[in-house]
C-alpha cells in the first residue's frame, strides 16, 4: 500500500460492486473471469466482516428503458430490439458468488455509470456515506464512469484493482496505473485489511 493511502471510517464507507453479471463478465476471458470473481468475493467478505454498507449495481433494461434510448447513443442504441440485457433474464442477475444478503440493496442501471440512472447517490447520502470502495466490470465502462462521477460528488474513493476487469487488458492497465489514481486510491485486495 502506498504510504499516503488513508485509512477509512467504516461507518461512513460503502463497498459498491458493479456489473458482476454473466452478460458483462462474458466479455472477460474465462481464467481472468474466475480470478476476478474470486477477488470480488474476497472484497465482499472483507466489507461484510467490517460491518460496512454494501451496494450492488447491475445493468438491465425493461421495455420502456429500451424505448428511451435515442438512436444517437452510440453505446446503447445497438441494444434496441436485440433481445439482450433484458431485466429478469439470467444473464442480468448478479453471479452466485456475489449474491446480495440481508439489507444489501441492488440498484438497476441503464447506462454505464452507477449514479446517473439509479437511486444509489440518494441512498449513500441518506446513510451518511462519504467514502466508496469500488470493484467492477468493466474498468473502461462502469468503473471509469463511476469514479469520475463519484469524484465530482466529492467522495473519497478506493478502487480495488484486482477486483476490476476489462476485455481489453491495455485499457485496464492504463486506467488503473495512469488515469484513475488522479481521483482514487488504487489498491489490491491484499491491502484491504490495512484500511480499517
Amino acid at each position: 500500500m502506498v504510504d499516503d493511502t488513508p485509512r477509512l471510517d467504516r461507518e461512513r464507507s460503502a463497498l459498491v460492486l458493479m456489473d458482476f453479471q454473466p452478460a458483462v463478465l462474458g466479455s472477460v476471458d474465462e481464467p481472468s473471469r474466475l480470478k476476478l470473481v474470486q477477488k470480488a468475493a474476497t472484497t465482499l467478505a472483507w466489507a461484510r466482516g467490517s460491518d460496512m454498507i454494501v451496494a450492488h449495481v447491475r445493468v438491465a433494461f425493461g421495455d420502456s428503458d429500451f424505448a428511451a434510448i435515442p438512436s444517437r447513443n452510440k453505446a446503447f442504441a445497438a441494444l434496441q430490439g436485440g433481445g439482450m440485457m433484458i431485466d429478469g433474464s439470467p444473464e442480468c442477475e448478479i453471479v452466485d458468488d456475489l449474491k446480495p444478503v440481508g439489507d444489501e440493496l441492488v440498484f438497476r442501471k441503464v447506462r454505464f455509470g452507477s449514479f446517473s440512472t439509479t437511486g444509489l447517490g440518494s441512498y449513500l447520502q441518506e446513510k451518511g456515506i462519504d467514502t466508496l470502495i469500488l470493484a467492477g466490470v468493466s474498468t473502461g465502462g462502469v468503473v471509469l464512469s463511476t469514479v469520475r462521477d463519484a469524484a465530482d460528488q466529492d467522495f473519497q474513493l478506493y478502487v480495488v484493482a484486482d477486483a476490476c476487469g476489462d476485455a481489453d487488458s491495455t485499457v485496464h492497465t492504463v486506467l488503473l496505473e495512469r488515469v484513475l489514481p488522479h481521483q482514487a486510491y488504487v489498491i489490491e485486495t491484499t491491502e484491504l485489511s490495512h484500511l480499517v
